[in-house]
């Protein structure tokens, strides 16, 4: 499947400061679909590790929306960089004039910055599947919650 090709390329040399070729490794690692595990949150959303502990450090992990889900406005505090493999997704900061979306697709890339209230919608029909990278350990901070 060419996405799967483009996924890994573009995973590395999108992210290539990631490090992903860790000093001494000398194997291959290799995750087919049926090998990841999701993990699936009370609204839905389901994340498949690939690489880190999401609450502990900077990981990658697939992660998959339901179709029509839109998050309440919230920060992070990693950034995000993140790759469409699947669906039709949107991603506004907080501050967005209503009509100048961008849908990514198959394929696309994003960046969100730590920091920026934003809101992520998936907007297609079926569910949406994206390959993510966060430069740290996950959160999810609704932007109006004590503390913001």
């Amino acid at each position: 499947m060419w996405i799967a090709k483009f996924l890994g390329t573009a995973a590395v040399s999108t992210v290539g400061f990631l490090n992903v070729l860790q000093a001494g490794a000398t194997d291959i690692r290799l995750a087919t679909q049926s090998d990841l595990s999701w993990e699936v949150t009370p609204e839905g959303v389901a994340f498949a590790a690939l690489k880190g502990k999401r609450f502990e450090e900077s990981y990658m992990a697939m992660v998959r929306l339901p179709a029509g889900l839109v998050s309440p406005v919230h920060v992070k505090s990693a950034g995000m960089y993140g790759i469409v493999v699947e669906g039709e997704m949107v991603h506004l900061p907080d501050q967005v004039v209503v009509g100048e979306e961008t849908v990514l697709k198959a394929g696309d890339f994003y960046e969100i910055p730590a920091g920026l209230a934003h809101l992520s919608k998936c907007v297609s029909k079926s569910d949406c599947v994206t390959f993510l990278y966060q430069d740290g350990a996950f959160d999810f901070l609704p932007v109006g919650e004590e503390g913001q």
